[in-house]
Protein backbone atom coordinates (compact mmCIF):
# COMPACT_ATOMS: atom_id res chain seq x y z
CA UNK A 1 0.00 0.00 0.00
CA UNK A 2 1.45 3.30 -1.35
CA UNK A 3 0.68 6.09 1.52
CA UNK A 4 2.20 9.46 2.48
CA UNK A 5 1.90 8.91 5.93
CA UNK A 6 3.02 7.07 9.09
CA UNK A 7 0.87 7.20 12.01
CA UNK A 8 3.39 6.70 15.36
CA UNK A 9 1.59 5.78 18.20
CA UNK A 10 3.67 5.33 21.31
CA UNK A 11 1.98 3.60 23.91
CA UNK A 12 3.11 2.78 27.66
CA UNK A 13 0.54 1.25 29.84
CA UNK A 14 -2.15 2.87 28.49
CA UNK A 15 -4.39 0.00 29.31
CA UNK A 16 -7.94 -0.55 26.83
CA UNK A 17 -6.99 3.48 25.52
CA UNK A 18 -4.59 2.08 22.72
CA UNK A 19 -7.34 -0.17 21.30
CA UNK A 20 -9.57 2.38 21.10
CA UNK A 21 -7.14 4.59 19.36
CA UNK A 22 -6.25 2.50 16.89
CA UNK A 23 -10.26 1.31 15.97
CA UNK A 24 -10.69 5.52 15.52
CA UNK A 25 -7.53 5.47 13.18
CA UNK A 26 -8.71 2.09 11.21
CA UNK A 27 -11.78 4.40 9.75
CA UNK A 28 -9.46 7.44 8.22
CA UNK A 29 -10.49 8.16 4.99
CA UNK A 30 -7.13 8.17 3.61
CA UNK A 31 -4.27 5.16 3.81
CA UNK A 32 -1.98 5.28 6.23
CA UNK A 33 1.15 3.20 7.58
CA UNK A 34 0.65 2.41 11.62
CA UNK A 35 3.28 1.96 14.07
CA UNK A 36 2.81 0.98 16.97
CA UNK A 37 6.04 1.49 19.79
CA UNK A 38 5.30 0.28 23.29
CA UNK A 39 7.38 1.49 25.78
CA UNK A 40 7.94 -1.93 27.57
CA UNK A 41 4.27 -2.04 29.35
CA UNK A 42 3.71 -3.81 32.31
CA UNK A 43 -0.22 -4.15 31.52
CA UNK A 44 0.04 -5.77 28.00
CA UNK A 45 -1.59 -3.00 26.72
CA UNK A 46 -0.05 -3.12 23.49
CA UNK A 47 -1.54 -6.69 22.71
CA UNK A 48 -4.66 -4.26 21.30
CA UNK A 49 -1.91 -3.45 18.29
CA UNK A 50 -1.87 -7.26 17.65
CA UNK A 51 -5.53 -7.75 18.49
CA UNK A 52 -7.22 -5.19 15.34
CA UNK A 53 -7.79 -5.72 11.89
CA UNK A 54 -5.64 -2.55 10.84
CA UNK A 55 -2.69 -3.03 9.91
CA UNK A 56 -0.01 -2.16 12.57
CA UNK A 57 3.57 -3.13 13.09
CA UNK A 58 3.96 -3.04 16.42
CA UNK A 59 7.85 -2.69 17.89
CA UNK A 60 8.51 -3.47 21.70
CA UNK A 61 10.98 -1.22 23.32
CA UNK A 62 13.73 -3.13 25.55
CA UNK A 63 12.75 -0.28 28.33
CA UNK A 64 10.89 2.75 28.65
CA UNK A 65 12.62 5.05 26.66
CA UNK A 66 10.32 8.12 27.04
CA UNK A 67 7.99 9.83 24.25
CA UNK A 68 11.17 11.67 22.92
CA UNK A 69 13.35 8.80 22.28
CA UNK A 70 10.51 6.30 21.00
CA UNK A 71 8.73 8.60 18.67
CA UNK A 72 12.84 9.72 17.39
CA UNK A 73 13.06 5.40 16.51
CA UNK A 74 9.50 5.70 14.71
CA UNK A 75 10.46 8.79 13.23
CA UNK A 76 14.00 7.36 11.42
CA UNK A 77 12.34 4.26 10.73
CA UNK A 78 9.66 5.62 8.85
CA UNK A 79 10.34 6.53 4.73
CA UNK A 80 6.86 8.69 3.93
CA UNK A 81 6.55 12.26 3.43
CA UNK A 82 4.94 12.83 6.52
CA UNK A 83 5.02 11.27 10.01
CA UNK A 84 1.43 11.92 11.86
CA UNK A 85 2.40 11.32 15.65
CA UNK A 86 -0.58 10.28 18.03
CA UNK A 87 -1.27 9.24 21.67
CA UNK A 88 -3.14 6.12 22.46
CA UNK A 89 -5.58 8.78 24.41
CA UNK A 90 -6.29 10.40 21.39
CA UNK A 91 -9.30 9.31 19.24
CA UNK A 92 -9.34 11.11 15.75
CA UNK A 93 -12.29 11.71 13.51
CA UNK A 94 -12.27 9.98 9.84
CA UNK A 95 -11.04 12.85 8.49
CA UNK A 96 -8.30 13.44 10.34
CA UNK A 97 -5.61 12.72 8.62
CA UNK A 98 -7.20 13.91 5.39
CA UNK A 99 -7.41 17.12 7.01
CA UNK A 100 -4.16 17.89 8.26
CA UNK A 101 -2.60 16.01 4.71
CA UNK A 102 -4.64 18.93 2.88
CA UNK A 103 -3.40 22.06 4.99
CA UNK A 104 0.54 20.70 4.88
CA UNK A 105 -0.46 20.60 0.83
CA UNK A 106 -1.54 24.39 1.00
CA UNK A 107 1.23 25.30 2.99
CA UNK A 108 4.50 24.05 1.85
CA UNK A 109 6.47 26.40 3.86
CA UNK A 110 4.70 25.04 7.31
CA UNK A 111 6.48 21.69 8.45
CA UNK A 112 4.29 20.77 11.56
CA UNK A 113 0.57 21.00 11.87
CA UNK A 114 -1.77 21.06 15.08
CA UNK A 115 -5.26 19.67 15.71
CA UNK A 116 -8.40 20.35 17.09
CA UNK A 117 -8.19 18.48 20.28
CA UNK A 118 -11.50 18.43 21.94
CA UNK A 119 -11.93 17.01 25.57
CA UNK A 120 -13.16 13.61 25.42
CA UNK A 121 -16.59 12.65 27.06
CA UNK A 122 -16.87 16.58 27.43
CA UNK A 123 -19.13 17.99 24.34
CA UNK A 124 -18.27 20.85 23.27
CA UNK A 125 -14.75 21.77 25.88
CA UNK A 126 -11.70 21.94 24.06
CA UNK A 127 -8.02 20.48 25.44
CA UNK A 128 -6.06 23.06 23.06
CA UNK A 129 -5.84 24.50 19.53
CA UNK A 130 -1.75 24.55 19.64
CA UNK A 131 0.86 25.55 21.79
CA UNK A 132 1.77 29.06 22.65
CA UNK A 133 5.01 30.39 23.72
CA UNK A 134 5.26 33.07 26.25
CA UNK A 135 8.49 35.21 26.29
CA UNK A 136 8.87 34.47 29.87
CA UNK A 137 9.70 30.73 28.44
CA UNK A 138 6.12 29.56 29.75
CA UNK A 139 4.38 27.06 27.00
CA UNK A 140 0.74 26.77 27.56
CA UNK A 141 -1.83 25.12 24.97
CA UNK A 142 -4.39 27.55 24.04
CA UNK A 143 -7.79 27.68 24.95
CA UNK A 144 -7.43 24.58 26.92
CA UNK A 145 -10.53 23.77 29.22
CA UNK A 146 -12.68 26.86 27.47
CA UNK A 147 -15.78 25.67 25.41
CA UNK A 148 -15.66 25.37 21.96
CA UNK A 149 -16.23 29.46 19.85
CA UNK A 150 -16.42 30.10 16.27
CA UNK A 151 -13.23 31.39 16.66
CA UNK A 152 -11.45 28.24 17.12
CA UNK A 153 -12.95 27.03 13.96
CA UNK A 154 -10.45 29.52 11.95
CA UNK A 155 -6.88 27.79 10.98
CA UNK A 156 -4.23 30.24 11.52
CA UNK A 157 -0.41 30.33 12.48
CA UNK A 158 0.77 28.91 16.06
CA UNK A 159 3.74 28.32 17.90
CA UNK A 160 3.99 24.76 17.44
CA UNK A 161 1.42 21.87 17.50
CA UNK A 162 0.12 19.81 20.93
CA UNK A 163 2.22 16.14 19.53
CA UNK A 164 -0.51 14.82 21.30
CA UNK A 165 -2.02 14.60 17.63
CA UNK A 166 0.11 16.32 15.37
CA UNK A 167 1.65 15.76 11.34
CA UNK A 168 4.89 16.96 10.59
CA UNK A 169 6.94 16.77 7.38
CA UNK A 170 9.78 13.86 8.29
CA UNK A 171 12.59 15.38 6.83
CA UNK A 172 12.09 18.48 8.27
CA UNK A 173 11.64 17.03 11.63
CA UNK A 174 14.87 14.89 10.91
CA UNK A 175 17.16 18.15 9.48
CA UNK A 176 15.91 19.85 13.31
CA UNK A 177 17.54 16.87 14.79
CA UNK A 178 14.04 15.37 16.18
CA UNK A 179 12.84 15.19 19.53
CA UNK A 180 15.58 16.23 22.44
CA UNK A 181 15.71 12.67 24.24
CA UNK A 182 17.51 14.34 27.28
CA UNK A 183 13.28 15.65 27.82
CA UNK A 184 12.00 11.81 28.06
CA UNK A 185 8.96 13.25 27.98
CA UNK A 186 6.85 16.78 28.42
CA UNK A 187 7.78 20.56 26.39
CA UNK A 188 9.87 18.16 24.08
CA UNK A 189 7.22 19.22 21.34
CA UNK A 190 7.29 22.88 22.02
CA UNK A 191 11.00 22.41 21.80
CA UNK A 192 10.79 20.78 18.93
CA UNK A 193 8.25 23.72 17.27
CA UNK A 194 10.92 26.11 18.60
CA UNK A 195 13.77 24.84 16.74
CA UNK A 196 11.65 23.87 13.27
CA UNK A 197 11.06 27.56 13.65
CA UNK A 198 14.34 28.66 14.01
CA UNK A 199 15.37 26.85 10.81
CA UNK A 200 12.32 29.06 8.72
CA UNK A 201 9.36 26.97 8.62
CA UNK A 202 6.32 27.51 9.40
CA UNK A 203 3.61 25.79 11.91
CA UNK A 204 -0.59 25.62 11.13
CA UNK A 205 -3.66 24.96 13.39
CA UNK A 206 -6.13 23.07 11.05
CA UNK A 207 -9.53 22.80 12.95
CA UNK A 208 -11.14 21.06 10.65
CA UNK A 209 -8.25 17.79 12.11
CA UNK A 210 -10.24 16.65 15.09
CA UNK A 211 -9.33 14.38 18.50
CA UNK A 212 -11.06 13.70 21.24
CA UNK A 213 -8.49 13.35 24.09
CA UNK A 214 -7.98 11.92 27.79
CA UNK A 215 -5.28 13.83 28.27
CA UNK A 216 -2.06 12.61 30.87
CA UNK A 217 -4.03 8.75 31.03
CA UNK A 218 -0.57 7.48 32.23
CA UNK A 219 1.20 9.99 33.81
CA UNK A 220 -1.41 11.05 36.54
CA UNK A 221 -2.42 14.28 35.55
CA UNK A 222 -0.87 17.47 34.59
CA UNK A 223 -0.42 18.41 38.11
CA UNK A 224 1.01 15.02 39.28
CA UNK A 225 4.89 15.42 40.76
CA UNK A 226 5.98 13.59 37.38
CA UNK A 227 4.53 16.01 35.24
CA UNK A 228 5.44 18.97 37.45
CA UNK A 229 9.18 17.57 37.40
CA UNK A 230 9.80 17.04 33.44
CA UNK A 231 7.68 20.19 32.37
CA UNK A 232 9.47 22.28 34.82
CA UNK A 233 12.82 21.59 34.49
CA UNK A 234 12.40 20.87 30.44
CA UNK A 235 10.78 24.69 30.36
CA UNK A 236 14.21 25.78 31.00
CA UNK A 237 16.28 24.11 29.19
CA UNK A 238 13.87 24.96 25.76
CA UNK A 239 14.30 29.09 26.70
CA UNK A 240 17.81 28.47 26.98
CA UNK A 241 18.43 26.46 24.15
CA UNK A 242 16.51 27.76 21.38
CA UNK A 243 15.98 31.87 22.20
CA UNK A 244 17.99 33.55 20.03
CA UNK A 245 20.63 35.95 21.10
CA UNK A 246 19.47 39.22 21.61
CA UNK A 247 16.37 37.85 22.45
CA UNK A 248 17.71 36.06 25.27
CA UNK A 249 19.87 38.90 26.59
CA UNK A 250 15.99 41.00 26.59
CA UNK A 251 14.12 38.26 28.00
CA UNK A 252 16.33 36.13 30.87
CA UNK A 253 15.00 38.30 33.52
CA UNK A 254 11.48 37.70 32.69
CA UNK A 255 12.54 34.32 32.76
CA UNK A 256 14.20 34.09 35.62
CA UNK A 257 10.96 35.77 37.56
CA UNK A 258 9.05 32.62 36.13
CA UNK A 259 11.36 30.20 37.70
CA UNK A 260 10.90 32.34 41.04
CA UNK A 261 7.48 32.70 40.92
CA UNK A 262 6.97 28.38 39.97
CA UNK A 263 9.08 27.93 42.65
CA UNK A 264 7.10 29.41 45.27
CA UNK A 265 3.73 28.65 43.57
CA UNK A 266 4.30 24.62 43.65
CA UNK A 267 6.04 25.24 47.09
CA UNK A 268 2.57 26.44 48.12
CA UNK A 269 0.90 23.59 47.14
CA UNK A 270 2.78 21.17 49.00
CA UNK A 271 5.34 20.07 46.03
CA UNK A 272 8.21 21.67 46.96
CA UNK A 273 10.23 18.86 46.61
CA UNK A 274 9.25 18.13 43.39
CA UNK A 275 9.70 21.49 42.00
CA UNK A 276 13.20 22.78 43.34
CA UNK A 277 14.16 19.13 42.12
CA UNK A 278 13.18 19.71 38.61
CA UNK A 279 15.26 22.92 39.00
CA UNK A 280 17.71 21.68 40.33
CA UNK A 281 18.40 19.24 37.28
CA UNK A 282 17.55 22.03 35.21
CA UNK A 283 20.74 23.47 36.59
CA UNK A 284 22.79 20.38 36.29
CA UNK A 285 22.47 20.38 32.47
CA UNK A 286 22.77 23.42 31.24
CA UNK A 287 26.80 22.34 30.25
CA UNK A 288 24.80 20.06 27.88
CA UNK A 289 22.39 22.26 26.79
CA UNK A 290 24.88 25.05 25.88
CA UNK A 291 26.46 22.66 23.71
CA UNK A 292 22.89 21.78 22.21
CA UNK A 293 22.02 25.61 21.34
CA UNK A 294 25.33 26.54 19.88
CA UNK A 295 24.23 23.87 17.11
CA UNK A 296 20.94 25.13 17.28
CA UNK A 297 21.97 28.67 16.66
CA UNK A 298 24.68 28.26 14.11
CA UNK A 299 21.56 26.56 11.92
CA UNK A 300 19.49 29.49 12.56
CA UNK A 301 17.33 30.86 9.58
CA UNK A 302 14.69 32.90 10.85
CA UNK A 303 15.19 36.66 12.05
CA UNK A 304 14.91 37.85 15.62
CA UNK A 305 11.88 39.49 14.32
CA UNK A 306 10.42 36.68 13.16
CA UNK A 307 10.60 35.06 16.72
CA UNK A 308 9.55 38.03 18.19
CA UNK A 309 6.43 37.98 15.61
CA UNK A 310 5.14 34.64 17.36
CA UNK A 311 5.96 35.05 21.35
CA UNK A 312 3.07 35.15 23.10
CA UNK A 313 3.33 38.40 25.29
CA UNK A 314 1.97 40.83 28.23
CA UNK A 315 1.99 39.69 31.67
CA UNK A 316 -0.88 37.36 31.28
CA UNK A 317 0.72 33.96 30.91
CA UNK A 318 -1.94 32.10 30.28
CA UNK A 319 -3.82 32.45 26.78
Amino acid sequence: MNTRVTVIVVNWNSGGLLGRCLDHLSRQTVPATVLVLDNASSDRSEVSAEARGLAVRLVRMPSNLGFAAANNIGIRDSSTEFVALLNPDAFPEPDWLASLIGEADRFPGAAAFGSRQLRDQLDGILDGIGDTYHWTGAARREAHGVRQQARHLLGKEIFSPCAAAALYRREAVLAAGGFDEAYFCYMEDVDLGFRLRLAGHACRYVPSAVVAHVGSATTGGRGSNFSVYHGHRNLVWTFLKNMPGPLLALLLPLHLMLNLVELVWFSSRGQARTIWRAKRDAWRGLSAVWKKRRTTQAGRRASYRDIWRVLSKGWRIRD
